[in-house]
């Protein structure tokens, strides 16, 4: 089970992982993160930036070393990582690692409503996710391999991994239009004709009385 974190937003892991090198202001922690790409990691709100900064501060896990200005600039606070922060770095990174949690991925909601298309516009749906899984999945290998020359490939594997998961999918999207398109599907037949004559399959009509006797 995953713990509950006081400051929750992975804005915060990406934080203290960066500021885990050397201290640095949030200004500063912002423009290593965008070099690094880490929105395409985790979800981030650049805006929540600041305020996640102090949270971790209120909570101990950084602290506030030193005030710098440059110029006409704004005054700006340089935080360094304290040993609660390296612990709750270590942890958390622990448990993203080791602990599976649920995911809902938007095209596994598009599946799960799959029968509202026409069995010949998915096809056409699914193909044409085919293709752009298949652009996708190269540029992600060619940025691999040349980042590969000049970056340690412990920096690398969360793209490892996401172009593993992308042609994982690929693949089992191949196979899905392969289906379709020679007719194997099972209940191709029954899910066209429910869409020409509005009848729906007597096996689809069972299901959703059983589903609705058993919230009674």
């Amino acid at each position: 089970m995953a713990n509950r974190r006081k400051v929750g937003n992975l804005l915060a892991l990406a934080v203290l992982s960066v500021v885990v090198q050397r201290p640095m202001h949030p200004y500063e922690v912002a423009s290593v993160l965008r070099a690094r790409g880490k929105e395409d990691d985790m979800e981030i709100k650049w805006g929540s930036l600041y305020t996640v900064v102090r949270n971790l501060a209120k909570h101990g896990f950084v602290e506030a070393v030193e005030s710098e200005r440059a110029g006409a600039r704004p005054e700006r606070t340089v935080y360094r990582i304290t040993d609660a922060g390296r612990a709750e770095l270590v942890d958390w990174a622990a448990e993203l690692v080791s602990t599976p949690q649920p995911e809902r991925p938007r095209f596994k909601a598009g599946l799960s409503v799959l029968a509202a298309l026409e069995p010949d516009e998915a096809l056409t749906m699914l193909r044409r996710r085919l293709d752009a899984l298949d652009r996708g999945n190269a540029s992600l290998r060619e940025a691999l391999d040349r980042n590969r020359r000049d970056v340690p490939r412990l920096f690398l594997v969360e793209d490892e991994y996401e172009i593993a998961v992308r042609e994982a999918e690929a693949d089992w999207v191949r196979s899905l239009v392969g289906e379709l398109s020679s007719g194997s599907f099972p209940g191709l037949e029954e899910w066209a004709g429910w869409h020409a004559t509005g009848e729906v399959p007597s096996g689809v009509a069972e299901l959703a009385e059983a589903e609705g006797e058993d919230d009674r």
